[in-house]
């Protein structure tokens, strides 16, 4: 089927719905001689006589009958889809395939994937959890969730964490025997000499338990923040309905 085919097939079904060229050219939009001749290529192409014409009317051949059966359901079925897909632009609704490291999951989606559900029962997320690096158009993805400083500077990338740093942090039962490092070369020469004992994540992971006093910080000077986690994507063109929905659901605002 070459390109014009679909658009010259609904053009026949118009004119055969109206039995009319100039009632048919006017709904869609064209003269009467070019929508003619555009009847005419067609027939030409298919080898058969579709339309009957006379000076006042148009008709249907039965060739042309044969034709519209199996078409006009087609038409519909497309129709039906393009206008389905026109509806994405406007409501939230649709599946969003998304990929996230496994910390990020816990920090930025758990939390708010409840509410995203309640508030849009019509959108699916397919969420693929992963550490490692991941190209978004080779994986099929529709957006990620990554630290700044591993996104690809072409991807659009809205913040949906504060800035973050990492903690070090050790039992208070294991400082009960060990001196508690000072600065990152002690750290290095303790974890060589005791073994295991102190360890390193992302300070709002082991918030709760610091404050609890589970875990003891240490080293807070030398753990500076850095941009966190970024919802990206790669263009903002006719962005769906959905796709906005889950960025504003998840955007993270000081």
């Amino acid at each position: 089927m070459v390109r014009n085919d679909l658009a010259e097939l609904s053009a026949f079904a118009t004119v055969a719905h109206e039995r009319s060229f100039t009632r048919a050219a006017a709904q869609l939009g064209v003269f009467q001689s070019a929508l003619s001749h555009s009847m005419r290529n067609l027939e030409k192409r298919l080898g058969v006589q579709l339309l009957a014409r006379t000076t006042r009317s148009v008709s249907v051949t039965a060739a042309g009958t044969a034709l519209l059966q199996e078409l006009a359901p087609a038409l519909e079925r497309i129709g039906s889809a393009v206008a389905e897909t026109l509806k994405q632009r406007e409501r939230p609704a649709g599946r969003i395939r998304l990929i996230v490291p496994r910390t990020a999951s816990e920090m930025v989606i758990l939390p708010k994937l409840a509410k995203f559900a309640r508030k849009y029962p019509e959108i699916v997320l397919e969420i693929t959890s992963s550490n490692d690096p991941v190209d978004l158009i080779a994986g099929e993805y529709d957006v990620g969730v990554q630290l700044g400083e591993f996104i690809q500077r072409d991807m659009i990338a809205v913040p949906v964490t504060r800035k973050m740093r990492l903690a070090v942090v050790g039992s208070p039962e294991y400082f009960k025997s060990n001196t508690i490092p000072r600065h990152p070369q002690d750290l290095v020469i303790r974890a060589v000499l005791d073994g295991v004992g102190i360890g390193t994540s992302m300070e709002a992971t082991l918030a709760e338990m610091i404050a609890q006093g589970r875990l003891v910080q240490v080293l807070r000077d030398w753990c500076p923040t850095f941009p966190g986690y970024f919802l990206y994507y790669p263009s903002r063109r006719n962005q769906p309905a959905a796709l906005a929905a889950l960025i504003a659901a998840l955007r993270y605002s000081e």
